[in-house]
């Protein structure tokens, strides 16, 4: 089904962008790891709307409710169902996109397919479905840190032409959060800033690229063929909305370059422990993970509401204009981050349980 995933660590995402409630229910995760409110509140309180001047001033708390799955602050290995009520829809802003079609937007495809959607506020489509993924992604990132002591930072690579140029081995969350734009750059956050500033005054819009380290990654995760790793990776990142590229290791720009250039050498420590000095295939090779860093990058498209009158058409197919509405956000990369974070910690949780159900099944045999 479109609104599951994962194979042993599972997720369902519900709920609509100005319906009641939006949120998950996380199934398959294993018993008696720590898990409080406060913990999942974290990660929403850094994706949430209204938290600074340039992202959407929809004011929503995103105060989560654990409604299963969880006592006395540890999993109980049930499923676990976490809900999120929306307080501050304004259905009356898109009382027009009732009868026309948003430019960009997921509105003619949906009823397209299905021949009804949730008009206001875009429904499944809009970036609210997204708060679903963050609350799991928080358990996954528990379950990542405390049984394997896999760390995973992500951050603001560019805004429009301005790139950071960081070296991801050394970026920590805490750099990430100190400004609004989660750049852990000042100086080139800052240039973002007015960017994205200018950009909102000007009613339009503007995309970048988040990019991602997984550190601390075992070798042995993922899976041959159909199921690698970084495959599964860029269907979590290509899933998110208004995500539009997807780069693991060198990604495109590798495909410039020599074998020679780009091939990474094993080297072997005094203990026998093998790793590359650099790092190419960003962590994966084969479709399995090496034991180095899994590095990625994510590309996301402009905001399609723009406040400019576009060309669009009707529900009547009709040709006409409209122009867009509402609190929407000029750039989505600052609140893409702990986004980008909980899709990769839910792969990960997800190929660490397969893998270690495969390793304990070779055990049992021997």
């Amino acid at each position: 089904m479109s609104s599951q995933f994962g194979t042993l660590f599972r997720v369902t995402t519900f709920g609509e962008s100005h319906g009641p409630a939006v949120g998950c229910v996380v199934d398959g995760c294993p018993p008696l790891l720590p898990i409080s409110e406060e913990i999942i509140q974290t990660e929403l309180n850094r994706r949430k709307p209204g938290q600074s001047k340039i992202v959407t001033q929809r004011q929503e708390r995103d105060q989560v409710e654990i409604l299963s799955g969880v006592l006395d602050g540890q999993t109980l290995g049930t499923p676990i169902a976490l809900l999120v009520r929306n307080q501050d829809a304004r259905s009356r802003d898109y009382d027009e996109m009732r009868d026309k079609f948003r430019p960009s937007h997921a509105d003619f495809a949906y009823d397209e397919k299905y021949g009804i959607r949730a008009w206001s506020g875009g429904g499944r489509s809009s970036a609210r479905e997204t708060v679903g993924r963050v609350a799991a992604g928080a358990i996954a990132q528990v379950l990542l840190k405390q049984k394997f002591g896999v760390e995973i930072v992500a951050w603001v690579d560019s805004v429009g032409a301005i790139t950071a140029n960081i070296d991801p081995p050394a970026v920590t969350t805490d750099q990430v959060d100190q400004n609004i734009v989660r750049c852990p750059n000042n100086t080139t956050a800052e240039e973002m800033l007015n960017l994205i500033e200018q950009t909102r005054k000007n009613g339009d819009s503007i995309g970048g690229c988040v990019r991602l380290v997984a550190r601390g990654v075992p070798t042995g995760w993922g899976e041959p063929i159909f199921d690698k790793l970084e495959a599964d990776l860029a269907k979590a990142m290509l899933s998110l909305p208004a995500s539009k590229g997807f780069e693991i290791g060198s990604g495109f720009a590798g495909s410039t370059l020599l074998g020679s250039q780009h091939n990474d050498a094993y080297r072997a420590d005094t203990e026998g422990n093998v790793s590359t000095p650099t790092n190419y295939s960003g962590g994966i090779q084969g479709g399995i993970s090496n034991g180095m860093p899994i590095t990625l990058r994510v590309g996301f498209k402009p905001v399609a509401t723009i406040l400019h009158e576009q060309d669009t058409v009707n529900v009547q197919r009709e040709n006409t204009t409209i122009k867009g509405k509402g609190r929407h956000d000029p750039c989505v990369l600052p609140r893409a981050v702990p986004i980008v974070e909980a899709m990769a910690a839910l792969v990960l949780a997800d190929h660490a349980l397969r893998h270690h159900s495969l390793t304990l099944g070779a055990q049992k045999q021997a």
